[in-house]
């Protein structure tokens, strides 16, 4: 299967990479300063924001926001540099990571505030704490130490009014739409994004499922938009079988 392209316009990235075989990556607190010491260097080389970040212990998770069009020069940047020093480090050899790294265009508003959450939110989402703001190696953490000020310069955590947003715990339905989100396929047209799906499903379907008519033309909608039939169907809770015969008619 082929890789999908990256996109690499200007704008917001989540970026996610994990230890080979989901191996840690980061044994102890030295190791994760290390690398907010290569995040830093790099942000300065390449000059970028840094929004948000979780350090886990076998993978990471990285808000940032580009200036140029240099993505995946940056991230090869920290994940090379940071292999370097481990390998060294615990005089190992062969690929720390898992693979390339993962990255997603953030394209409107609701997806990126969803991300802040979702990304500050995982230490608590791995049960090492209890409360926002309580893992160190998180950027809101850092945010109420006052620490780390230059790497998180110009980050949106420092707006009074992410204080109350971070804390709201996400629901299922903002976990299912932060899903479609990342499924989202989208392409570059004259320098611009252009999103393949213009909606997540929960737009569709925004209605009185029980009026069938309704239903079924918005099923219709999704489908010519880019939608799967078992995406729909999923979505619905409805077979595959049925929404086939849906868009049929």
């Amino acid at each position: 299967m082929p890789r999908r392209p990256r996109v690499e316009y200007v704008g917001y990235h989540h970026i996610i990479n994990r230890g080979v075989a989901r191996n840690n990556i980061f044994l102890n607190e030295k190791d994760k300063d290390k690398f907010l010491e290569i995040l830093l260097e790099t942000r300065e080389l390449y000059h970028f924001i840094v929004h948000s970040f979780a350090l886990m212990d076998n993978h990471y998770h990285i808000l940032i926001e580009t200036k140029f069009e240099n993505l995946s020069m940056l991230t090869r940047h920290i994940n090379s540099k940071y292999a370097q020093y481990f390998n060294k480090k615990y005089n190992r050899v062969g690929p720390l990571w898992q693979g390339r790294f993962k990255n997603w265009y953030v394209f409107d508003e609701k997806y990126l505030y969803i991300l802040f959450r979702y990304i500050e939110q995982n230490p608590i989402k791995a049960n090492i704490t209890k409360d926002i703001g309580e893992y160190y190696y998180s950027a809101f953490s850092m945010i109420l130490a006052n620490e780390q000020s230059k790497l998180l310069q110009n980050s949106k955590l420092l707006d009074k009014e992410m204080f109350d947003i971070l804390g709201k715990k996400l629901n299922d339905d903002e976990i299912c739409l932060l899903d479609t989100f990342e499924k989202t396929k989208y392409k570059v047209d004259k320098k611009e994004i252009v999103r393949l799906k213009q909606k997540s499903l929960f737009e569709y379907f925004d209605i009185d499922l029980k009026d069938k008519k309704v239903r079924n033309r918005q099923i219709k909608k999704a489908l010519k938009d880019g939608y799967k039939q078992s995406e729909c169907a999923r979505h619905l809770g409805l077979s595959a079988g049925a929404v086939s015969q849906i868009a049929k008619k």
